[in-house]
């Protein structure tokens, strides 16, 4: 539309408006329109009232309060500080700059026994490559392009926070195949 036309259509729109205030929306159909907006989230709200009460408590609290409350429900529940990826995706100064703060924190109760590891891929065997490839592949669920890349860039972290079993597993899968993982 050319630029004369479309100002044409601009002002017989305005005109319009301005000489019919029956096409313009009243206050209750906004209200209705609004009302209708939020009801959609009234269904996704819990149905139990004691949970209805403590979100109302939670969703009131500051961000310094959420993240107290967070680390004393940790504390309480005891439950263990994880990392959420499966894999690091950056390169060896990432893992290696957040791993350092994490390395200090567990060296004071060092009277605990170690139960989360890290594993690293420290070397590979040059005529075992392709199997190395197809069980990092399958363990990370990584594309066959992003595997190779990975096996290569090595020696790289794999995974965080491993329990003490599945990571025993891990390196005695990876020794076998004729790789070098370690358990840090």
């Amino acid at each position: 539309m050319s630029a004369p036309a479309s100002r044409a259509l601009r002002r017989c729109v305005c005109n319009a408006k301005s000489t019919a205030p029956y096409l313009r929306p009243t206050a209750s159909f906004a209200q209705h329109r609004t009302s209708r907006r939020w009801a959609s989230t009234e269904a996704a709200a819990p149905t139990n009232p004691k949970i209805g009460a403590i979100v109302d408590q939670i969703s009131q609290l500051t961000l310094l309060e959420t993240a107290d409350l967070v680390s004393t429900l940790k504390t309480r529940l005891n439950i263990p500080d994880m990392p959420m990826g499966g894999f690091v995706a950056a390169g060896a100064a990432g893992p290696a700059a957040a791993a350092a703060p994490a390395e200090e924190e567990e060296a004071a109760p060092a009277a605990q026994e170690k139960t989360l590891f890290n594993l690293k891929l420290e070397k590979f065997d040059a005529g075992a490559k392709p199997k190395i490839i197809k069980e990092i592949k399958a363990m990370l669920g990584l594309s066959l392009v992003d595997s190779k890349k990975f096996v290569e860039s090595c020696p790289k972290m794999m995974k965080e926070g491993v329990p003490k079993e599945e990571a025993e597993k891990i390196v005695e899968t990876l020794k076998a195949l004729g790789a070098t993982a370690v358990m840090e």
